[in-house]
């Protein structure tokens, strides 16, 4: 059965399908149909235990978005982060690196969300918004020159103007275009776990950087934090599958006695590290975004984040696009997207392997090379408010939801 409206079909309902959809609500009205697709919906509420810094630009847009009085009041802000480098086994880990301040008064740099929590608050926001909910997959589709049939897994055809592939890195769309991708596989993995702890953290994220690569603590609301602890894949096999006591006393080694005794909160896991960015952001009448489009090594926690940029960039392409009369489809359209978010995918992944291949290693002589500039920049308060700026994604060209306008 053929939808009697064209509509936006979006394949993936996590963070930037939600997202993306509910930016497109606001910025269409009620004239054009959004769907998301994704069988994870049926899965209510979330049960991910991660949790996601992010950053100013991005908190701006769940705010317009309507998401941010929800989530708000159970983030934790980043009000000061301290970078250390050093060996495992050293005794002290001196600081390098500081970095403390508001990017605008009142607003910090960067808040650390629980995922399941951002995750149902933006799945309610979407269905009050009269974004429809499909927990279903798409299975194919057929691009047109008036449009793209896009055929779900339970049989139905939705004529649509777009479909946004939102459908992560192992997106079937991506590969259902032929649409290849340029990257590699780390020999290393992340491994995820939330820690409790008997000292108030008072809102410090700490990235102590290892041979082995950066082992970061962010923390939470509560006497909790949330590590992102990089090791070689063969380590965190190890690791992970370790018994409680043993795991606890290698988690000890790397965090440290500063907020007290510690204990993990939940089962560790590790997740391989990798690089890709698409070959092409779009196809016939279709746009990727998120990790369809790319992944990048957490050395900086910008991946998310980058996906969210993603999402801001193609709402204000195919909103301006319909205000004008113009088919959000069109290939000049969608080509505006792509010329908007590939190179900044791909300055920020080049950027990300170079640190972690200057930092996770044992080299005496790159030590003391990254330990003299990381040095450099903590001495420059220009360089540092540059730097923080980045960070917060607000530098470049932003998109109008990322400096909190409406579209």
């Amino acid at each position: 059965m053929m939808s009697a409206q064209p509509s936006i079909v979006i394949a993936g309902g996590a963070f930037a399908g939600l997202a993306l959809a509910l930016a497109l609500r606001q910025g269409l009205g009620e004239t054009v149909p959004v769907i998301v697709a994704d069988p994870a919906l049926a899965s209510r509420p979330s049960r991910d235990p991660r949790a996601t810094a992010i950053v100013a630009a991005c908190r701006r847009l769940f705010e317009g978005l309507g998401v941010w009085d929800e989530v708000g009041p159970q983030s934790q802000p980043i009000l000061d982060m301290v970078v250390t480098d050093s060996r495992l086994a050293d005794v002290t880990r001196p600081t390098f690196l500081t970095f403390a301040g508001e990017v605008e008064p009142g607003e910090p740099f960067a808040h650390m969300v629980e995922n399941r929590l951002l995750i149902d608050a933006l799945t309610r926001r979407a269905e009050a918004a009269g974004v429809t909910l499909r927990a279903t997959a798409v299975t194919a589709y057929e691009a047109h020159g008036g449009g793209i049939d896009v055929t779900l897994a339970d049989g139905e055809t939705v004529k649509a103007s777009v479909l946004v592939a939102a459908d992560g890195a192992r997106s079937r769309l991506r590969e259902r275009a032929g649409i290849a991708t340029h990257g590699w596989e780390y020999d290393q993995a992340g491994i995820v776990v939330t820690v409790g702890h008997e000292r108030d953290h008072e809102g410090r994220a700490e990235e102590h950087f290892l041979p082995a690569g950066p082992f970061a603590i962010l923390p939470l609301k509560g006497r909790r934090s949330s590590l992102v602890w990089t090791e070689t894949r063969k380590e965190a096999a190890r690791i992970t599958a370790l018994p409680e006591e043993r795991f606890h006393a290698e988690l000890e080694r790397r965090f440290g006695l500063r907020l007290g005794e510690i204990r993990a909160l939940d089962k560790p896991r590790a997740f391989p590290l990798q690089y890709f960015v698409a070959r092409s952001f779009i196809a016939d009448r279709m746009a990727l975004v998120g990790d369809a489009a790319h992944v990048i090594h957490p050395i900086a926690g910008q991946g998310l984040n980058m996906g969210l940029k993603d999402v801001a960039a193609l709402a204000e392409v195919i909103v301006d696009a319909a205000r004008l009369g113009i088919d959000p489809g069109q290939a000049d359209v969608l080509e505006r997207y792509q010329r908007w978010r590939r190179f900044d995918t791909m300055a920020m992944g080049v950027a990300t392997n170079a640190l972690n291949v200057l930092f996770s290693n044992d080299s005496a002589l790159l030590r003391g090379v990254r330990d003299i500039g990381l040095g450099l920049v903590d001495r420059l308060p220009p360089l540092k408010g540059l730097f923080i700026r980045q960070a917060a994604g607000l530098s470049g060209e932003v998109p109008r939801l990322l400096k909190g306008e409406a579209l």
